[in-house]
Order: structure tokens, then C-alpha cells, then sequence
């Protein structure tokens, strides 16, 4: 096969910085990593290494069909699925890897009892009103046979100052008593910023990991993970009164050089994107010529005359500026990373 003509340039040391950081943060607690979603989409191969070996405590996946892939690079004693299990067929999954499943009702305490039970993880809904158990359920004797080695819940506004922040605190602390558990867990990335009393045990922190930056205490310390990089694979020159792209948005004023290279909507570079940005290349920016197509992006090449067909560009991703320029959240915009870039 042919060398690919898109890939996903990560920074394996940006990576181990910010787990550091945020273990530093975490004061005494035990810093896990959320890995869901292929590492928030920027590859388990590339990204669960660098975390198991710098010594993250934990890893959270959201559905069994991303556990055989966390196999690969750890131990099932390691790996919690947050969505926890629904079915027996998941329970006897659950039992025959050892991957700890987090029971989120009464029904899924049910079925993790009814297929002999073991290691478990709680999560206790203290306000998102997503997946957990009501704090009322808490008292259940289901919930009392269950063998709790960490009770979570999960922060709705860590991400801002809101009171629910400590609403949600209290409600988790009310839930807890009474529960027999080994550890708790409350904080996600944002949410390490909020001290302390919010970081228990264990955090979870997902986003800043990948070099997201949730809240102003991050800014500063997490370092950009991702590099999405496109190869050039036309070059042409248009005259004054063409036009590029769909819809002839971008009219040239003049004759210009210009570069068609391989990425777009398909690989997650939204439409958004169009005339909010550039491209990098030796230094030199390129700036984006008409709307994004769903697999080709159009660049002005009138700083790089001497770009060749194969040469590699880099799209500008710092999540938290990418964001401001297009209204989509930092998470999305990692998630959205298509399949065809490699991660390396």
C-alpha cells in the first residue's frame, strides 16, 4: 500500500506532560485517564502506551467493543467501562476478561448479581441527570450486595464557576454514607481545578489530557497534543475573476498560485473552518481558499511558490483557539478526527 496522504502528528511528550500535570493537581489523589472514543480520537496505539508507562492509575472506556483494543496495551484488572452492563452476554463478557464493569442502576446491579457478581465500580448521578444511580437508590439492598471498589459520579459545570459544582459535591458526599466502597472519584479534567475536596481518591481527566483546556488554570500548562498534516497534491494557477471551490465563494483578485491538498468535512475539518484559518508550511501560512469539500482543502500558495506535489502541511489545532474560531467544543473537535489520519 501506498504511504498515506493524511496522518495525525501527536506529540507523545505533550501527552506525558499533561498527565503529569494534572497528576501534580491532583495533589494526593491517583490520577487516571479517560481513553475512550480511540483516546478521544487520537489513536489508543499511539496515546494508551505513553499513559500506562508515565503511570496513570485507571483506564475508562464507555462501551465493551473499545475494551479488546485497551487488551492490547493492558491488564483487564485496569479497564473500567463506564457504560457499564445492560446484558448478561455483557456481564459473562465482563467476567470472562476481567475488565470492571461501573454499575449505573438497579438494573445493571441486577444483572452484574445475577451472573455471580465480583469487583464492581458505582456511579451515582448527583445531577447530569445522564447514566447512575439516584442518590435514593443508593440504600438498596441490590446496591448493598455489590462488591464497590470505586464510587464515582461526574461533574455537570466543572468547566465553569457555577454553584452546581457544590451542590454536586454534597449530593455525592450525602450519597456515599451509609455505601461500603474502597475509593471515590468525582473529578474530571476540569474539575481537578477545583481543589481538593473535589478530588477524593482518583480523577479521571480525559480532555486536558489531549490538550484541552477546560478552565483558566490550564492555560499555560497544557501543551497541544494533535497535528493534523495534509500532503499537497495539486498545484495550479488561476486568473483574476476565477473562482475556487463549491458555490465560487473565494473569487481571485488577481492571478495567484494556489494548492489543492487532501483533507476535509470527511476527516472532521468542518465547513466551519472556511475562512477562519490557514495552513502551516515551513514557517509560511496559507491562507484557505472558498468552502472546505469533504475531501480536499484549497490553499493560497503565493508565500510558497516553491511547494512541491507531496510536501506536507499542518493545520493549526490548538483546541482551545479552534474552538473560539468555530463554535465547536474542544471535545468535539478532537472526536470528529476522521479514520484517515494515521495517528503517528
Amino acid at each position: 500500500m501506498p504511504q498515506p496522504s493524511l496522518r495525525l502528528r501527536i506529540d507523545k511528550e505533550a501527552l506525558a506532560h499533561n498527565w503529569r500535570a494534572l497528576d501534580r493537581m491532583s495533589g494526593d489523589a491517583q490520577t487516571g485517564a479517560a481513553v475512550k472514543a480511540n483516546c478521544y480520537g487520537l489513536g489508543v496505539d499511539a496515546c494508551l502506551p505513553v499513559l500506562r508507562d508515565i503511570g496513570a492509575a485507571r483506564f475508562f472506556a464507555a462501551h465493551w467493543q473499545e475494551v479488546p483494543a485497551l487488551l492490547e496495551h493492558l491488564n483487564s484488572a485496569q479497564i473500567r467501562v463506564l457504560h457499564g452492563i445492560i446484558t448478561a452476554e455483557e456481564a459473562a463478557f465482563a467476567r470472562a476478561s476481567g475488565v470492571v464493569p461501573v454499575i449505573n442502576s438497579l438494573h445493571q446491579a441486577k444483572v452484574w448479581l445475577d451472573s455471580g457478581g465480583g469487583l464492581c465500580d458505582v456511579m451515582v448521578d448527583t445531577g447530569i441527570n445522564r447514566i447512575g444511580l439516584s442518590p435514593h437508590e443508593c440504600s438498596d439492598e441490590l446496591v448493598a450486595r455489590l462488591d464497590i471498589d470505586c464510587l464515582m459520579s461526574h461533574l455537570a459545570c466543572a468547566d465553569e464557576d457555577s454553584a452546581m459544582n457544590a451542590r454536586q459535591l454534597s449530593v455525592f458526599n450525602t450519597s456515599a454514607a451509609g455505601m461500603a466502597f474502597n475509593s471515590r472519584s468525582l473529578a474530571n479534567s476540569a474539575g481537578i481545578a477545583l481543589g481538593e475536596d473535589y478530588a477524593f481518591n482518583l480523577t479521571r481527566p480525559g480532555l486536558a489530557l489531549y490538550g484541552g483546556v477546560p478552565r483558566a488554570e490550564f492555560e499555560g500548562v497544557i501543551q497541544q497534543v494533535a497535528y493534523p498534516q495534509t500532503a499537497l497534491i495539486q498545484r495550479r494557477t488561476i486568473g483574476a475573476g476565477e473562482s475556487v471551490g463549491y458555490n465560487a465563494q473565494f473569487t481571485a483578485k488577481r492571478e495567484m498560485r494556489i494548492g489543492v491538498f487532501t483533507l476535509g468535512y470527511a476527516d472532521g475539518f468542518l465547513r466551519q473552518w472556511g475562512g477562519k484559518t490557514h495552513i502551516n508550511w515551513q514557517g509560511k501560512v496559507l491562507p484557505l481558499l472558498g468552502k472546505i469539500s469533504m475531501d480536499m482543502i484549497v490553499a493560497d500558495l503565493t508565500d510558497a511558490p516553491e511547494m512541491r506535489e507531496g510536501d506536507w502541511a499542518e493545520l493549526p489545532y490548538m483546541l482551545q483557539h479552534a474552538a473560539q474560531q468555530t463554535t465547536l467544543s474542544q471535545y468535539e473537535l478532537l472526536t470528529i478526527l476522521g479514520t484517515r489520519l494515521h495517528p503517528s
